[in-house]
């Protein structure tokens, strides 16, 4: 059996990760339904292909405990309004995952105009705001079966148990009553009947009021048109002054030829001729005597 203390996966990832058709459903899902992440999704096509497994193997079998089974199941998924009291059991194969969203505690209570979105439906169920049964449910993925949708509603110690409380639904005008619907949802595109075409007398009318409407501001350019003119003449006077300041005569100014300081002449020192001494002949010695 496994360790008892383990909790176990509930459900299977998606074979492939990178799949570009099944992340763009994905992502339409999740914000349509109010989800916290992918993995919300992945537990609700989980629980539908239980089922459906569970089908495909019980009718290939004959037995009385095979019909047994086949009874049980029923039973579950009419208690989730999942098929009718009329429809055969097969009918399982073709549902889809939208299909088991539309039974969450969240999806229901949105519906049921308890909460202005389906975000705010979220944060009523985590918030310990809603009852079920006589129980306090805080899982927003509860399943809510047929016989419990009567029994939904605010808990009495809520705050929100006040009809004239204004968050809730009944207190808001009936123009936000229909925004708030229709955040969430996909939007789709409104096709106009071929038979709605205004006639062209029609289109003519209400063209002519148009150009009504234009016809002052044409009146209003006109008007501005003279300052326009004032303002031309006045532009002469700038060239008066011009032709005064070019008749005036310019003066020719002859460069002044500045003589520069000459340098002072130095002295010449007269070089007196050096008078040469007569050599001094020695006298023999026997002169001297």
């Amino acid at each position: 059996m496994g360790d008892p203390k383990k909790i176990r996966k509930k459900y299977s990832t998606p074979s492939h990760p990178w799949q570009k058709a099944r992340i763009d459903e994905e992502k339409l899902l999740r914000r349509e339904y109010g989800l916290k992440s992918k993995k919300e999704i992945w537990v609700a096509s989980s629980l539908l292909e239980n089922f459906k497994a569970q089908i495909k193997k019980l009718n290939a079998q004959t037995t009385a405990q095979a019909d047994k089974e086949k009874e049980q199941i029923r039973n579950r998924l009419l208690s989730y309004d999942l098929i009718k009291i009329d429809d055969e059991l097969d009918t399982v194969l073709g549902l889809n995952v939208r299909d088991v969203l539309d039974r969450r505690l969240q999806t229901v209570l949105f519906k049921k105009h308890l909460a202005r979105t389906i975000t705010q439906a979220r944060q009523f169920i985590v918030h310990r705001h809603i009852f079920v049964s006589g129980k306090k449910i805080t899982v927003p993925s509860y399943l809510v079966k047929v016989s419990e949708e009567g029994s939904l509603g605010f808990a009495q110690s809520s705050s929100m148990a006040n009809p004239n409380h204004p968050e809730r639904y009944e207190q808001l005008p009936n123009k936000n009553k229909d925004d708030s619907q229709k955040k969430g949802q996909k939007k789709e595109l409104d096709v106009v009947a071929f038979d709605d075409i205004k006639d062209e007398e029609e289109i003519v009318k209400d063209i002519k009021p148009k150009k009504e409407m234009v016809a002052p501001k044409a009146e209003e350019v006109k008007t501005e048109a003279p300052k326009a003119e004032v303002k031309a003449e006045e532009t002469p006077k700038v060239e008066e002054k011009a032709e005064v300041k070019a008749e005036t005569p310019k003066v020719e100014e002859k460069p002044v030829k500045i003589d520069a300081p000459k340098a002072e002449e130095t002295p010449k020192v007269e070089e007196k001729p050096v008078e040469e001494k007569p050599k001094e002949t020695k006298k023999p010695e026997g002169d001297a005597q």
